[in-house]
């Protein structure tokens, strides 16, 4: 069996927040025409007019990737400090009112809203996907169905998003409470081959209910334009080291699994029923609760998973050269998520006799850090 190139392509939303007030603002046309100036089509408008959208080019190694990431992150933050502007990668702004914003005027978005009704307003959230490529459609489908077990570990160790309106959400990734709201999220369903996933799509496409699969957006999926699978469960990162990680581990998850399929072997398959659990387990208690691991039936912390992903995942790292951005995972583990970050800033802020308001800048101003911490 020939060796996938194992290439990857990292996406990210990022939120633009006036530096003085630390509130939300839209993305002057001027703006986006200097970062696409300088980006071409690696940056574009997204769903509300306070969004913006990068993705990295296809890239050989997670190396690689963090040139381009780091190039395209700067760029954003230069652009955005003339206009008195700065991006954050959170996947919800800490105090800011949905009912407020408003849609980029292009008509995907017109129809978007159209289509799904007032649920779609609220999509006030942002996202990291990372796409891994895999050239034979039988074998995307193959390891989609075994790498459904891993997404909740993935939502796990990137959640950033813990505060919805000014208040505390009580979640690790309150986005996910957000994004669920709309039609084709969730898991992915279990595939058993390329046929049945375009019998399935072609079922809505045929009603006139979806134009094709880019409306299906389940955490891991086929990618419509690309040969690859899109891994889109996960919080957007603030700190880019910490979106390497996730990347890594996510690139040497699908080497992994190619490698036990040339040896005969496959990850276990469960049910979606169990999955979902860990994926709500993940989404409300990020690192702090542990996860099911169900061949030894049992709840276990993250950091003792964490370690047995990383020993799982040591030879496809090295194969890959990301033995270190896997590594960054026990940064992650140490430090704390950044919704465990963005907590602890608003607790100190309260205990240094913060008023609400100002505590909840103080967690954007720590976003604007961690931003451009890694640069």
């Amino acid at each position: 069996m020939a060796t996938p190139e194992f290439t990857i392509g990292i996406e990210e939303e990022y939120l633009l927040v006036d530096r003085d007030s630390l509130a939300l603002v839209e993305v002057p046309d001027a703006l986006m025409a200097d970062c696409k100036a300088a980006l071409a089509d690696q940056v574009s408008p997204e769903y509300l007019q306070c969004q913006i959208e990068i993705g990295t080019g296809v890239c050989k190694t997670v190396a690689e990737a963090r040139d381009d990431l780091r190039h395209l992150r700067a760029t954003i933050s230069d652009c955005a400090a003339r206009y008195n502007a700065a991006p954050i990668a959170a996947s919800c702004h800490p105090f800011a009112d949905w009912k407020t914003q408003h849609h980029t005027d292009k008509e995907r978005y017109r129809q978007l809203r159209e289509d799904i009704g007032g649920v779609m307003r609220r999509m006030l959230i942002c996202g990291m996907h990372v796409h891994v490529g895999l050239d034979d459609n039988a074998l995307r489908v193959d390891l989609l169905r075994q790498l459904s077990y891993f997404l909740p570990h993935l939502l796990a160790l990137s959640t950033s998003s813990p505060f919805w309106q000014g208040e505390d959400t009580g979640m690790g990734s309150y986005r996910i409470s957000v994004f669920d709201t709309l039609p084709r999220t969730g898991l992915p369903p279990q595939l058993t081959s390329w046929d049945e996933y375009e019998r399935s799509v072609d079922a809505l496409v045929e009603l006139g209910l979806i134009e094709d699969s880019t409306k299906i957006w389940w955490d891991l999926r086929p990618s419509h334009r690309f040969p690859t699978l899109e891994t889109r469960i996960c919080d957007v990162c603030p700190r880019m080291e910490d979106t390497l990680a996730m990347a890594a581990v996510i690139q040497c998850l699908h080497r992994m699994l190619w490698r036990l399929r040339t040896r005969n072997q496959r990850w276990r398959i469960y049910d979606g029923f169990l999955i979902s659990e860990n994926r709500w387990r993940a989404q409300r208690y990020g690192i702090e609760e542990g996860l099911i691991d169900f061949g030894r039936g049992e709840i276990v912390a993250m950091g003792e998973l964490t370690e047995e992903l990383i020993d799982l995942l040591s030879e496809d790292a090295e194969a890959l050269g990301c033995v270190d951005e896997l590594a960054h995972l026990r940064v992650i583990l140490d430090r704390g998520t950044s919704s465990m970050r963005q907590r602890a800033v608003r607790a100190a802020a309260e205990a240094a006799g913060a008023d609400h308001d100002t505590q909840m800048r103080a967690v954007v101003s720590h976003l604007i850090e961690d931003f451009r911490a890694d640069l």
